[in-house]
């Protein structure tokens, strides 16, 4: 491996991948450098890494949160920046090598094709923007030869399965933990708390996520997303009820043999192996005893009691602008979960409903989809209201 330093701009580097993105740098600062950071509305912890790994530039997507860290930062050498325009622009920097993709949903769309555009590799762990417009931008990332590589514990698991095979796919297998509601009775399920939906039994991931994680809307999310990343239909997308996350997911080849990636749950593995392909580097962390772990159970995914996996299905069916619809809905609707507005199952329903209201179109710009996105909320806030 090359020792020339790779330059990385960390997109949401406050947040659970962000800061263990920077984790990995501390262990190799001879194989990586950070130049550029950038947070939503965490000031605080933005100045901190920024005074740690002095960037070239931060953006705070926030701008009310401006003035506060410019004056934070205003005795170093590092450019202050403000609003999603900025956030879009800095992976176009001559300074940044890769795009470690990192922010929570749509807000990740237009920074990730900026960045393909321009030639920059991408690590991607915002699923959102190919379950948005995939088509675009896998087409960018050919266009301008500029690869993706999945952060997803799930997508670096079939990439990681893939390495070296030259054999036709049968199909890959995603497995889900479950959530904290594998075994909740669906009867009670509209009492579920915020609480109790955050508490994830073995992933320590931010808010969004982990109420996607509960609902099974992420996992919904991740059928899409490998659908572009791999390049196969629906039909050769399974997926499989794995609660002890060890198994993070699994290929199965025209012979019948299976090949599957097999780790503790811990994210730092996926994002170092995304920084590093092909190379594999040591990393700290527990190890799997073989010996002590017992049996591995799979289930059926219950799609009655966490209809949004199924909703995915129905977008990759449907095509066109579906996949957008769907997303913006869920985060409207998880956004007015999280805020107690309405019931854990209104999620599901929600998404149904603004899937239903929306005709379906093709859409072939980005500028489309965003007008899709802003139809999309404007009806799921409605259903909400």
């Amino acid at each position: 491996m090359t020792r020339q330093r790779q330059r990385l701009a960390v997109l949401g580097s406050t947040g659970s991948i962000g800061t263990q993105t920077l984790d990995i740098v501390r262990q190799y600062p001879d194989l990586f450098e950070i130049t550029t950071l950038t947070a939503r509305r965490n000031w605080e912890a933005l100045a901190r890494q920024a005074a740690e790994f002095m960037p070239d530039s931060v953006v705070i997507a926030d701008k009310t949160h401006y003035p506060a860290l410019a004056e934070a930062l205003r005795e170093l050498p590092v450019k202050v920046y403000a609003g999603s325009d900025a956030v879009e622009q800095v992976v176009a920097s001559e300074n940044v090598d890769t795009v470690v993709m990192a922010l929570v949903g749509y807000s990740g769309l237009f920074p990730t094709a900026n960045a393909l555009r321009h030639g920059k590799k991408v690590a991607l762990a915002n699923k959102e923007c190919l379950v948005v417009a995939g088509e675009i931008v896998t087409e960018l990332s050919r266009k301008h030869d500029a690869p993706i590589l999945p952060v997803d514990s799930e997508h670096s698991a079939i990439f990681q399965c893939l390495a070296g095979e030259s054999s036709p796919v049968d199909k890959v297998i995603l497995t889900a933990s479950g959530g904290p509601f594998l075994h909740r009775p669906a009867e009670t399920l509209h009492e579920a708390t915020v609480q109790e939906a955050l508490a994830h039994p073995n992933w320590h991931m931010g808010a969004k996520v982990t109420i996607d994680s509960a609902s099974l809307m992420n996992k919904g999310f991740e059928v899409i997303e490998a659908r572009w990343l791999f390049g196969l239909g629906p039909e050769r997308i399974d997926v499989a009820i794995h609660p002890g996350s060890v198994v993070h997911s699994m290929v199965q080849f025209a012979d019948g043999a299976v090949k599957a990636q097999i780790g503790t749950p811990d994210m730092h593995l996926p994002i170092q192996y995304a920084l590093t392909f092909p190379h594999r580097l040591p990393l700290a962390g527990p190890r799997i005893d073989f010996c002590k772990l017992g049996s591995l159970q799979f289930f059926e995914p219950d799609t009655e009691r966490f209809p949004n996996l199924e909703l995915a299905y129905e977008c990759l069916r449907r095509g066109g602008n579906s996949g957008a619809v769907l997303n913006a809905a869920n985060e409207v609707a998880v956004a007015a979960f999280l805020e107690g507005r309405i019931a854990f199952t209104d999620i599901a329903r929600i998404n149904a409903r603004t899937l239903e209201k929306t005709t379906v179109s093709r859409c072939a710009t980005l500028e489309e989809y965003e007008h899709t996105d802003r139809e999309a909320r404007r009806t799921a806030l409605s259903l909400i209201h």
